[in-house]
């Protein structure tokens, strides 16, 4: 790609806020954006886990707060109206959102709602929504996501067995509030799934046709990040510098495809979840070697450099031979991290290859993938990783 004749952009709408404690700052936040009622968003895990009651001692007595934490996993159209109904109830001049990327999404689709007559399915798409959201925390207590600093939220019509994102830099978060303390408690399985999809943003992001020297640059470093500490996050959850560098790989990730848009493995994702229930990060990471083996032809370059970064020898190899390198990288870490093998498990067969082909072609991410795929050539990917 000859990034020469190229003219890019890069935005960035949130403030990210970083660091070990950073959780203390809320009430300072929300003043500054001038909050004085306050709905938080959550989901049951993270009000099980005492996170949210953590977060509630630093609200001070002087803002009124409510909370809504009914959020299910891929948050539903009919959850997103309940949780709009309370928050206009309640009369919220301010969203926080706290969890996963399901809890943070939900927050961002009520946050449009406040601000926008209609429903929320009446705005999917980019750059649908008229009226800005209200301002609106995010803190995140996954590293993979990215919902704390992205442009899209991603939303469930179970009903139906579709997932439609909304894009806009007027739905990114006003402020992301990432602390890695909160992180510690996540369990193995799900660290090292949020991680795959944390690598599968800046990796997509790095590779396609949509990449630019900032983004670039910031996936680099998530990719280094992640190289780095994933292994050691999955395997001795309490290692606070390992968390910290997973929560940090993880926003940067995200500020790194918020221009450039992704590629075939999220664009795979989607029908993936919407009918099968297949945890976004899993998929992601059960995709992602298929994926990168299809493209690797079309940015050889690219992956012969994320090889290098994964720590694989390339000195002496042609350009091929050490990008083929990089699927070998990727596929020795879903090992390491206790990735499952493959879709079976998740009740994908054969016969469901032609719904996920046609769910996944019309992604936009199809578009900016470095190899343009017919529906024969998805459908072989999703064959290879059943």
């Amino acid at each position: 790609m000859n990034l020469l004749s190229r003219v890019f952009s890069y935005e960035l709408p949130t403030e990210i806020v970083f660091g070990i404690n950073s959780i203390e700052q809320l009430s300072q936040k929300v003043r500054g954006l001038q909050g004085n009622r306050v709905l938080v968003i959550t989901d049951p895990g993270v009000k099980d886990a005492g996170i949210l009651d953590k977060l509630i001692k630093q609200i001070d007595a002087d803002i009124s707060f409510d909370t809504f934490w009914d959020i299910e996993r891929e948050p539903d159209v009919k959850t997103i109206r309940n949780a709009t109904e309370k928050a206009k109830e309640f009369g919220a001049d301010l969203i926080v959102g706290i969890g996963g990327g399901s809890a943070l999404d939900a927050a961002k689709a009520v946050a449009i709602m406040l601000n926008n007559d209609g429903d929320i399915i009446d705005y999917a798409g980019l750059n649908n929504v008229p009226n800005p959201s209200v301002p609106t925390i995010c803190i995140p207590t996954t590293s993979g996501t990215g919902s704390e600093v992205t442009i899209w939220t991603v939303i469930s019509d179970k009903d139906n067995n579709r997932k439609f994102g909304i894009g806009g830099k007027s739905i990114a978060p006003t402020m992301a509030l990432c602390d890695p303390n909160l992180t510690t408690s996540l369990p193995g399985l799900m660290t090292a799934a949020t991680g795959v999809d944390a690598l599968t943003h800046a990796l997509e992001s790095f590779v396609n046709k949509a990449t630019q020297p900032i983004s670039q640059a910031l996936s680099r470093e998530s990719m280094r990040l992640i190289f780095k500490s994933l292994r050691k996050a999955v395997h001795q959850g309490d290692n606070l510098e390992a968390r910290y560098d997973m929560l940090l790989a993880s926003t940067i990730a995200a500020t790194a495809f918020n221009p450039t848009r992704l590629g075939l493995a999220h664009a795979l994702c989607m029908p993936l979840g919407a009918k099968f229930k297949v945890p976004h990060g899993i998929a992601n990471a059960i995709l992602l070697p298929q994926v990168m083996e299809f493209n690797i032809i079309g940015n050889p370059e690219a992956f012969k450099e994320i090889a290098e970064i994964f720590g694989e020898n390339t000195e002496g190899l042609s350009l091929y031979e050490a990008a083929e390198l990089s699927v070998k990288a990727i596929k020795k870490l879903n090992q390491d991290a206790g990735i499952p093998a493959g879709f079976a498990e998740f009740g994908v067969t054969e016969e469901d290859l032609d719904y996920i082909a046609e769910g996944a072609i019309g992604s936009d991410n199809v578009l900016v993938n470095p190899r343009k795929p017919s529906l024969e050539d998805l459908k072989e990917i999703v064959r290879k990783s059943l």
